[in-house]
C-alpha cells in the first residue's frame, strides 16, 4: 500500500477511518445555561431526524427550522456543519466501530468480514444521513476521525485474516469498501420507501463477488489520495473543504 504525505496514510481516512486523529488538548469549554443547553439539544435532535430523512445535503436552516430555532442561535450552538454531523453521528460511529470490532472477534474471519459489511450497510439503509457520513470525511471532527482511525486499524487486520484463510480475493483493497459504501448509499437514496430492501440484494451480490477463488481479476482501485479528495468534495463543506495539508 502506498504510504501517505506527511498526514497519514490518506486510505484510512477515505476508508472510514483517520489515523492520527487526536482530542484537543485545549481548556474544557464553560458549561452552557440551561436555556443554551436545551437548544443544543433541541438542535441535535431535529439535526438526527433530519439528516436521517434527507442526508447531510440538508441545510442548516431546515435543521434550525425543525428545531424551532433561528439560524443565528444554530450557528452560535454549532458554527460550522462538521460540528453538527459529529454531535449527531457520534453515537452511531461508536456503534459502527463497535461493528467492526465484533467482526474481528469472530473466530472466522470470513464470517466476520461478511458480518461486517452487512452490519455497516444495514446501518446505512437505516439512516440516510449515516449512510451519506461513511462515504464522506470530516477533518475538523476529532472525536468522530478517532473513531474511524480505531475502525480502520481494526479492518485492516480483518481484511488479513480473511484473505489469510483463503476466503477473501488476494486483490480486495481496503479503499473497495470505500466503494461498497458509496454504493450501498446509492442504493439506500435512490430506492428509498419505494424498494426499501432493495440494498440487500445489492449487498449480497457484492459479498458473492468478494468470495476466493476469483472468477477473474479486478481493474486497479482508485489512487488512494482521489479517493479521499472524493469524499472531501462530497463532504458537508464541499469542494471548499481543503486537502490534506493544504490551507484552504
Amino acid at each position: 500500500m502506498r504510504e501517505g504525505t506527511g498526514q497519514g496514510d490518506p486510505i484510512a481516512r477515505v476508508a472510514g477511518m483517520s489515523p492520527g486523529a487526536q482530542q484537543s488538548d485545549g481548556p474544557a469549554a464553560p458549561p452552557l445555561r440551561k436555556d443554551a443547553e436545551r437548544n443544543r439539544e433541541r438542535i441535535i435532535a431535529a439535526a438526527g431526524s433530519v439528516f436521517a430523512r434527507d442526508g447531510l445535503s440538508a441545510s442548516m436552516a431546515s435543521v434550525a427550522r425543525e428545531a424551532g430555532v433561528g439560524i443565528a442561535t444554530m450557528f452560535r450552538r454549532f458554527p460550522t456543519k462538521e460540528e453538527l454531523v459529529e454531535a449527531v453521528f457520534s453515537d452511531r460511529m461508536d456503534a459502527y466501530a463497535d461493528a467492526v470490532a465484533a467482526a474481528l472477534d469472530d473466530p472466522d474471519p470470513w464470517h466476520g468480514f461478511v458480518g461486517y459489511i452487512e452490519a455497516a450497510c444495514a446501518m446505512q439503509a437505516a439512516d440516510h444521513g449515516f449512510a451519506d457520513v461513511l462515504t464522506m470525511t470530516f477533518p475538523t471532527a476529532k472525536a468522530l476521525e478517532q473513531r474511524r482511525d480505531e475502525a480502520y486499524e481494526a479492518l485492516v487486520r480483518l481484511i488479513d485474516r480473511a484473505k489469510a484463510a483463503g476466503r477473501l480475493r488476494e486483490d480486495f483493497d481496503p479503499s473497495d469498501l470505500v466503494l461498497i459504501h458509496m454504493a450501498n448509499a446509492g442504493v439506500v437514496n435512490a430506492t428509498g420507501d419505494a424498494a426499501p430492501d432493495a440494498w440487500r440484494r445489492v449487498v449480497a451480490l457484492v459479498i458473492q463477488s468478494l468470495e476466493a477463488p476469483a472468477r477473474g481479476p479486478l481493474p486497479d482501485p482508485p489512487e488512494h489520495d482521489a479517493l479521499y479528495k472524493a469524499m472531501l468534495r462530497a463532504g458537508p463543506e464541499g469542494p471548499t473543504a481543503p486537502a490534506p495539508g493544504k490551507k484552504g
